[in-house]
């Protein structure tokens, strides 16, 4: 594939190189159906070759986890818009897309389902679906195959081609032996795998990465068909000092460079998640955004963060939660074909990523695991909020600095405005039910405090 360094870390040499790989497999076979017209993009969707089966998959993957709502439930209860759904299906498949990535517990556990139901409108052998067996708190094998047979039945599948293992590395080597050996799950689905109905055994790795080497290392025996990891620009070489406290003390092996380069060493296809890091590159600061505009007028940040992500030819895939048109219609441009970086543009970010790796954000992806809050506050709001005013620039830090009046209203009045009072931070009792549930290791209650000592000050100094 690509020629990695024995430690696993990249230079920017051979990442550069890799680059030029991929200006290659940018001419693979369209994914694009003939005839269509009406393509945002100059030309065919970029595709990769999995080397299992041959088969082109779209640069571009649909992930499912953030289906847009409808103004109300359905009668059974839905909380998503169907119809929108269809027609972002429809567009994208129309358009070159024909990866599509969900999962049991996604959109409040409706995401299969709705699905299914956009997908079997076309035919079986035009998309390619994935979805995943999560943490339970029934572990036994009864629960966990039923898990597996209502995904086939939601998603109105007699297989299923890309099944992951989800979340690996969370909590640590015994929840994965647990979750998956002890109660003979991993024996089952290699058994499925052999009769056809998981065409291909993966897994999502968050966290550990004492776990990510070990899971790697069952390769040998299990051949693991692909692995999916958060890869970004930022968490390139700076997941340490951008996420939380735990990934911290892992020092560079929690960086994406090490997971592509261990992945890429063994010939495994690398999916990419959170490209975007939770739309946090979608929305760079004012500043960062004006730099990339006179590089590349007319493209979007969330192009540039797309392009890293897919220029990395040991990649078959990128996610993207796509919740609306507008959103599909940028990355399809982007990726219509994906025009790889170049070498002053690798640099570029790479720069980029310094600047925000010192900015102290939250390392929310607004991937909702932790919800819903027994107790009714909305972290992914209330971490959404702080963020963006990081991003903008526009936390009020100091009383002393020039504007911070204006800031200091601007942050209470936003936060009032996007999380009801009765939601905020400053009703969590600390009872740490979501801690666990989030991939990205944060310490839910902890940030929670911090951000009410916060808000608190803020509403103290008004005027």
């Amino acid at each position: 594939m690509t020629n990695i360094e024995t430690n696993g870390r990249i230079s920017r040499r051979t990442f550069l190189k890799q680059l030029g790989l991929a200006g290659v497999l940018a001419g693979a076979p369209s994914c694009v159906r003939k005839g269509d017209g009406d393509r945002p993009g100059h030309g065919p969707m970029t595709c990769r070759t999995d080397p299992k089966t041959g088969r082109a998959v779209s640069v571009l993957g649909y992930g499912c986890m953030r289906w847009p709502p409808a103004a109300e439930p359905s009668a059974d209860g839905c909380p998503i818009d169907q119809d929108t759904v269809n027609r972002l299906v429809d567009y994208a498949m129309g358009h070159g897309v024909n990866y599509f990535d969900t999962a049991p517990i996604y959109c409040q556990g409706w995401s299969e389902r709705v699905t299914g139901i956009a997908l079997k409108r076309h035919p079986r052998d035009s998309y390619l679906v994935a979805t995943k067996m999560y943490a339970s708190d029934d572990l036994s094998p009864e629960n966990m195959t039923a898990m597996y047979r209502r995904s086939l039945a939601d998603l109105q599948v007699d297989y299923i081609d890309y099944y992951l293992l989800h979340a690996i590395g969370g909590v640590g080597m015994d929840m994965f032996e647990r979750r998956f050996v002890a109660n003979g799950m991993l024996d089952f689905l290699l058994a499925e795998r052999e009769h056809g109905r998981i065409r291909h055994l993966g897994w999502s790795f968050h966290g550990d990465i004492d776990v990510f080497k070990r899971v790697l290392d069952m390769h040998d025996t299990i051949h693991w068909d692909f692995v999916q990891i958060q890869l970004n620009y930022v968490d390139w070489r700076h997941a340490a000092a951008y996420n939380s406290d735990w990934q911290a003390a892992l020092g560079d092996n929690a960086n994406a460079e090490y997971l592509y380069g261990e992945l890429a060493r063994r010939n495994i296809p690398v999916f990419v998640m959170e490209p975007l890091l939770g739309g946090r590159l979608a929305n760079v600061d004012q500043d960062v955004l004006a730099d990339m505009k006179q590089k590349r007028p007319g493209h979007t940040a969330a192009s540039w963060a797309m392009r890293f992500a897919g220029s990395l030819p040991g990649v078959l895939t990128v996610l993207s939660g796509m919740t609306y048109m507008e959103h599909l219609k940028d990355n399809l441009s982007t990726c219509s074909p994906l025009e790889p970086l170049s070498v002053e543009e690798q640099g570029f970010l790479e720069d980029v990523a310094v600047r925000m790796a010192g900015n102290r954000y939250i390392p929310c992806t607004d991937c909702k695991y932790c919800m819903p809050c027994p107790y009714g506050i909305d972290i992914p709001a209330i971490f959404l909020h702080y963020n963006k005013c990081v991003n903008n620039g526009m936390l009020p830090e100091s009383s002393r600095h020039d504007g911070y009046g204006q800031a200091r209203r601007a942050f209470l009045i936003g936060y009032d405005r996007s999380v009801p009072r009765l939601r905020q931070a400053a009703h969590c009792i600390g009872c740490g039910r979501c801690a666990s549930k989030c991939p990205q290791g944060i310490d839910i209650p902890s940030q929670m405090q911090s951000v009410d000592r916060f808000v608190e000050r803020l509403r103290r100094d008004e005027p």
